[in-house]
């Protein structure tokens, strides 16, 4: 093959580079499924693996875009960012459950619980670093986020003054950090 100088070789190198990060989705995508279906089956009779691998495949097919639109190289970084900040927001939902049960059997329950709305604007700018904040609040106890949009800005709602004291706080640092953007 030879190498025209309009753009046909670009052009093919292009949709090869393309195939490969669409290729790699899928594959990643299906494999993902299929141990999922695996963990949540706990069966390995051999017909039920090939069917739980055929349906993972149909469901990789489809929406391989949706966990991996097109597999950059930050992705994995990203990855592996994230493994290690689940760990810590386990250990503050667990230091807020710890939280809520005094509120609950304080003998005052009525005098420490103040529910507040609070806003507050973030320089998050893509839509997963949000979305991740807004679920990371929410999953935490004590607080939901009612609101989060494009722009960053938040509205949460927090049940007592403790809870709303550290909002955003260090959540936003290390959501912002996951994602290596600037806060």
């Amino acid at each position: 093959m030879t190498v025209s100088s309009n753009g046909v070789a670009k052009s093919y190198a292009k949709s090869t580079n393309i195939f490969f990060k669409v290729f790699f989705s899928f594959l990643i995508t299906f494999v993902l499924m299929f141990l999922s279906w695996i963990v949540l089956s706990g069966k390995f009779d051999p017909l039920l693996l090939w069917l739980g691998g055929i349906s993972s495949f149909f469901v990789s097919y489809y929406f391989y875009d949706l966990l991996f639109p097109l597999l950059e190289p930050r992705y994995i970084i990203i990855f592996f960012k994230f493994t290690k900040y689940i760990p810590w927001v386990i250990w503050e939902i667990i230091k807020a459950n710890f939280h809520l049960l005094y509120l609950a059997f304080h003998p005052r329950l009525k005098d420490l619980i103040d529910p507040k709305i609070i806003t507050f604007k973030t320089n998050l700018k893509s839509d997963i670093a949000i979305a991740t904040l807004a679920n990371s609040i929410t999953l935490t106890p004590g607080t939901i986020t009612v609101s989060a949009n494009s722009d960053g800005v938040f509205k949460v709602h927090a049940i007592d003054k403790k809870s709303a004291e550290g909002l955003p706080g260090i959540m936003l640092k290390k959501v912002a950090e996951v994602f290596g953007e600037e806060i």
